[in-house]
């Protein structure tokens, strides 16, 4: 695992997945880059298994149309303030025009999930996955991962390195997915990222975000043995009332829960999610900023956090 600044490569390793031709601006982006054949064919095929094992079509967007099924898809999905939607469909169209990434997930014609991505610094060696979502009604069929997949093949085909993201911290199944199932390395804490929301899944508190680093050569899954078994000491745990209890933070492997539900936290107890958050800002943010990393993260909802030199 690289420090907690950098994006660099050597991690653990995710699984791959996709369907159609990727990026049509893509060759004329990078003329130097020069994928690895074995390494694209194997993103492609990795991708195209899990798209058709989905029942989904992933095309490049272009189309004003195409690209207002996107902002309505994320309209549906966050729930926002209609003065302030998570991205607008002009903003899309330049977005698609200039070669960065914006694909949809299609089932029997109707767009069911969508990803946008932009080309970021280092040029040529790094995107940025900005936005991923898929429609409520087809949650749980693989569509995220078959996105992933897509977006991974295309940076190998670009000859990019390295995709980045964020995501809240506190959404146990985000967390299992980024760090677990795809490998995906925790690189920064960021308190308060985006400013307050006001959506349907964030709420009004703060949007505190993980920043993630997911080097898109590789090729095996990540070790994912349960870190329940490790010897660890707890440094965030649940307590008896459901809200986050702060314990030892000297260890050098420590564990930091997050809530089972923090979506339907936020519906019925907004204090209480608030106090989870500032507790994982204080515990894995703190811990993060002394340059302790993320090993792991048990699905259960366990951030597996060790310290270096100990």
């Amino acid at each position: 695992m690289t420090d907690n600044k950098t994006c660099g490569s050597d991690p653990p390793s995710p699984d791959p997945s996709t369907n159609d031709a990727l990026a049509p601006h893509a060759e004329g982006v990078h003329p130097g880059a020069s994928a690895n054949a074995a390494e694209m064919r194997e993103a492609n095929a990795a991708a195209q298994a899990v798209a058709h094992a989905s029942g989904i079509l992933l095309k490049e967007l272009h189309e004003l149309g195409e690209l207002g099924e996107v902002y309505a898809l994320f309209d549906r999905v966050w729930r926002p303030d209609p003065t302030r939607p998570p991205i607008t469909r002009e903003f899309l169209r330049v977005l698609a025009l200039t070669g960065n990434y914006v694909v949809g997930a299609y089932r029997h014609g109707e767009l069911v999930g969508a990803a946008v991505g932009l080309l970021g610094a280092p040029v040529g060696r790094t995107l940025h996955s900005h936005l991923v979502a898929v429609d409520p009604s087809a949650r749980g069929q693989h569509i995220g991962l078959a996105l992933k997949l897509h977006q991974r093949a295309s940076a190998i085909k670009r000859g990019i390195e390295a995709i980045t993201w964020t995501f809240d911290p506190l959404q146990r199944r985000n967390a299992a997915f980024n760090i677990t199932r795809l490998g995906a390395r925790v690189v920064e804490y960021l308190p308060n990222f985006y400013g307050p929301l006001d959506d349907g899944i964030n709420g009004t508190d703060d949007s505190d975000r993980l920043l993630v680093c997911w080097p898109v050569g590789l090729s095996a899954l990540p070790d994912t043995e349960s870190i329940a078994e490790r010897d660890c000491v707890i440094a965030l745990d649940r307590g008896d009332d459901g809200g986050p209890k702060i314990g030892d933070t000297d260890a050098r492997l420590l564990l930091a829960a997050v809530p089972l539900d923090i979506e339907a936290l936020r519906g019925h107890s907004p204090a209480m999610a608030g106090a989870w958050r500032k507790a994982l800002r204080e515990v894995l943010g703190g811990l993060l900023a002394e340059g302790a990393h993320v090993s792991g993260f048990d699905r259960a909802g366990w951030y597996l956090i060790e310290r270096t030199g100990q």
